[in-house]
This record gives C-alpha cells, structure tokens and sequence, in this order.
C-alpha cells in the first residue's frame, strides 16, 4: 500500500480565471422580421396540409369503390 499522498501545488496567479466576457445576442430587425416570416410560413403550410389531407379523405368516402348504391 502506498501511504504517500499526492499534494498538488497552486500557485497564487493560477488560481484565479479570467472570466470571458459574456457576448450578448443583439438580434438585427431584418433577423427578427426573417424569424416571423419563418414561423408563419410553418403555420400555413402545416394548415394547407392539414385541409388536404381532410379533403382527400372526404372525397374517398364520397366516391368510395364499395358504396351502395343508396349512399351515392
């Protein structure tokens, strides 16, 4: 067994870090506009996929292969 202990030595100049200066996220209006414009160009295209997709299933019940003839 070792009973030696390991001493790590500090010096008095390493013990102190410098702190990075904190940069700030300053965001241009042509930044912030292009995010808007982004965000709402999802919303309507999720929308417009979306009422497709009901359209779609609307139209395949109406002219289903399998109806009879009172449904149509």
């Amino acid at each position: 067994m070792d009973t030696k202990h390991k001493v790590k030595v500090i010096k008095k100049g390493e013990t102190r870090t410098q702190p990075k200066p904190v940069v700030s996220e300053v965001k241009t209006k042509r930044a912030a506009a292009r995010e808007v414009v982004a965000n709402v160009s999802g919303w309507v295209s999720d929308f417009q996929a979306r009422k497709r997709e009901e359209t779609k299933l609307a139209f395949e019940q109406l002219f289903s292969v399998n109806a009879r003839p009172s449904e149509t």
